[in-house]
């Protein structure tokens, strides 16, 4: 069986941190994706999806992703369902994500959100230096990394 997605799309805002109470790090965040045909109005539409992302990558994302990102994605569909307040079931369906690229330098990212990234999500974890401020283009994660 195959479970594999592959994503490259702008972050709609800027990334949920969170800890379990283990202490492990999770991150949400939402990937406006694209589609690669126009309606018939001629304008592109977009697909919005949920990505879920764990450990040292998560605070990653959340340090150095914001709104606006271009970021790519690769990992697993997950579908769930939990019971609403109202009764009623809800299904959900997230990308479980093995590996974020971040596809942009940050100051080029920054200055598209006339934001400074790093000023304001530095204190998100606990990121002594920012490990990406001498890298041009996309960040390469190794085997290493992945939570698998």
């Amino acid at each position: 069986m195959i479970n594999r997605v592959v994503l490259v799309g702008r972050l709609t805002k800027d990334p949920e941190l969170r800890y379990t109470p283990s202490g492990v790090a999770m991150a949400r965040f939402t990937l406006a994706v694209n589609r690669t045909f126009s309606n018939q109005q001629g304008e592109r539409e977009a697909d919005f999806i949920n990505i879920l992302v764990w450990r040292k990558q998560a605070e990653n994302a959340a340090n150095y992703l914001s709104k606006g990102s271009l970021a790519g994605v690769e990992g697993r569909i997950q579908t769930g369902s939990y019971e609403g307040q109202d009764g009623k079931r809800v299904y959900t369906t997230d990308v479980v994500a093995d590996s974020v690229q971040f596809l942009e330098p940050r100051n080029g990212q920054a200055s598209q959100n006339n934001s400074n990234t790093y000023e304001s999500q530095q204190n998100y974890t606990r990121v002594d230096e920012d490990p990406f401020a001498n890298r041009e283009g996309p960040f390469e994660v190794s085997d290493d990394e992945l939570p698998f």
